[in-house]
């Protein structure tokens, strides 16, 4: 017969690292969305001058290990003296690696709209930002989705390097668990399934948004 020490109150811990997750998550998605579009939108219209030293900024972002950016993000804000909380500078960076990312998920859904339909639609009178607005924007968000929902599940998942910081959410949890319970297996798998509930909507509202667009392809 199976027996654990596992109570009700190390689930009710669990569940609050797993809303520690959710809300690192939802900031730093949410921040670093609103950051890809704007630098998306730069990267596809804006001459050289702009673009290269963005896309070199950016390219820091994807190019160091995540850890490495959220140990020398602590230890900069510390150096300046922001006061930041761990939260703070966990979602600052979370942002920015986000909106790395995001940046070529925008431009490639930008460049995915034909020439001649963009062509068409200021031919007949449309600014840009009208052409953006109701031709590019609704076009390239069709092509986009997939990859953006995949993003955002990568950064719910990559929010455990947070510990590091000291932030208590899901897999800092689980440890904590482990190590006054030894009873590893079990609790990770716990943890594992926490983290299947909590993607598996998002995973499914990417597959309803396809779907649900691809009778007008």
């Amino acid at each position: 017969m199976f027996d654990t020490a596992l109570t009700w109150n190390d689930l009710a811990f669990l569940g609050q690292g797993a809303l520690m997750t959710l809300a690192v998550t939802a900031v730093s998605v949410a921040a670093g969305t609103a950051m890809g579009i704007v630098f998306g939108v730069i990267r596809f219209q804006a001459g050289p001058v702009w673009s290269l030293p963005l896309m070199f900024f950016l390219d820091i972002f994807r190019s160091v290990p995540l850890l490495i950016q959220l140990v020398l993000g602590n230890a900069l804000q510390s150096i300046a003296k922001l006061g930041w909380p761990p939260f703070t500078t966990s979602c600052v960076v979370l942002s920015l690696y986000t909106a790395a990312y995001c940046t070529e998920i925008v431009r490639g859904g930008i460049a995915a709209v034909p020439v001649t339909t963009r062509r068409a639609s200021r031919s007949l009178g449309m600014t840009w930002w009208q052409d953006m607005r109701h031709i590019v924007a609704p076009l390239a968000v069709r092509v986009s989705i997939p990859a953006w929902i995949g993003l955002t599940l990568g950064v719910m998942k990559d929010s455990a390097l947070v510990l590091w910081l000291g932030l208590i959410e899901l897999l800092r949890a689980s440890q904590i668990l482990v190590t006054r319970l030894q009873e590893p297996l079990f609790i990770l798998l716990i943890c594992g399934v926490i983290y299947f509930i909590i993607s598996f909507p998002i995973a499914r509202l990417g597959g309803y948004l396809e779907r649900r667009w691809s009778p007008y392809d």
